[in-house]
């Protein structure tokens, strides 16, 4: 069984999502009902911190891409912070880094939500 969880925080207006471990197909759902629950909540400005992420594969890609129209069009965002370069590099190889504000690190996203 692949490793993988996600934890929520909040920081002010902003919810963030820890995620680790590896996102495929067996676990993508997770990541969907964790985003779905933070829109239903109202909560718009979101920041998925990737340092604990190992691998992401195609499946956990979709989820994001299904869910960051909504979020935008909802005047909020979601941004990827601190992901290490193997995980990077799949996002880049799908050119994410034009679609979505990938960061360096979380204080880099907080600070861009509250400008």
């Amino acid at each position: 069984m692949k490793n993988f969880s996600i934890a929520t925080r909040q920081n002010q207006n902003v919810s963030i999502l820890d995620i680790s471990g590896e996102l495929d197909a067996h676990t993508a759902s997770q990541l969907e009902n964790a985003l779905k629950s933070l829109i239903d909540n109202e909560n718009y400005s979101i920041v998925v911190n990737c340092s604990g992420l190992d691998y992401i594969a195609s499946a956990g890609l979709g989820v994001f891409m299904a869910y960051i129209e909504d979020v935008r069009s909802l005047g909020g965002d979601i941004k990827l912070t601190d992901m290490n370069d193997r995980v990077y590099n799949v996002f880049d190889l799908l050119g994410f880094p034009t679609l979505y504000d990938i960061l360096d690190s979380e204080q880099e996203a907080l600070h861009s939500f509250n400008d």
